[in-house]
């Protein structure tokens, strides 16, 4: 950077600093302009940090069950399979292990849901879908399966019961709970279940 440059930018920094200090009501976009920043190049380095960012969830397998794996690289989860036989009556349920145990990264949590192969061919499905496993929690992870067919189904040891999805959330320790008398009113309100339309 030369001399010229060095000017240039010490004085672009003193008029912000004059506008920031006048309370000047200031464009955040038009902030970032005047310091030479573009805001669709944050953009697109974003996004691109984002699509070469890797996530590690570590797990312990105590199953002779195949290892979890993503059956392709879009897809969202992973299959949880059974760690033992069982079989449900007609609108029965069921909690089922896995033999998984989860590491879950700080800042997300799993979300289990059901398999709709499973939920179509055999009505069986995730009775608290979908199911949050949070950080927090590093004991079994087990699914609460529910029969919603007439007749009875077993589960074998291996079938695939549902799938865990890795989930961004904001944990409870960066949420501030605050009461107040009301709530402020917005677009909705309280236009609640069928208010937009079948």
């Amino acid at each position: 950077m030369g001399f010229n440059d060095y000017r240039k930018n010490l004085k672009m920094l003193k008029d912000l600093q004059k506008k920031m200090a006048s309370g000047e009501s200031m464009d955040p976009y038009q902030l970032l302009g005047d310091m030479g920043i573009s805001m669709d190049d944050l953009n697109e380095q974003f996004v691109q940090q984002q699509s070469n960012m890797k996530v590690t969830l570590r797990y312990s397998q105590k199953s002779v069950n195949q290892e979890p794996e993503y059956a392709y690289p879009t897809d969202s989860g992973f299959d949880l399979r059974a760690n033992e036989q069982v079989t449900l009556e007609p609108f029965g349920r069921s909690l089922v292990s896995t033999g998984i145990f989860l590491d879950i990264p700080e800042g997300y949590e799993i979300q289990v849901r059901p398999k709709s192969g499973l939920a179509i061919k055999k009505g069986l499905s995730v009775l608290n879908t979908p199911g949050t496993v949070d950080q927090g929690y590093t004991g079994e992870i087990k699914v609460i399966v529910f029969n919603m067919s007439n007749e009875k189904q077993t589960i074998e040891f291996g079938d695939k019961i549902a799938q865990a999805v890795l989930c961004p959330v904001v944990a409870g320790k960066h949420v501030n709970l605050q009461r107040v008398l009301d709530v402020d009113n917005k677009d909705r309100g309280d236009n609640g279940f069928g208010s937009t339309g079948n």
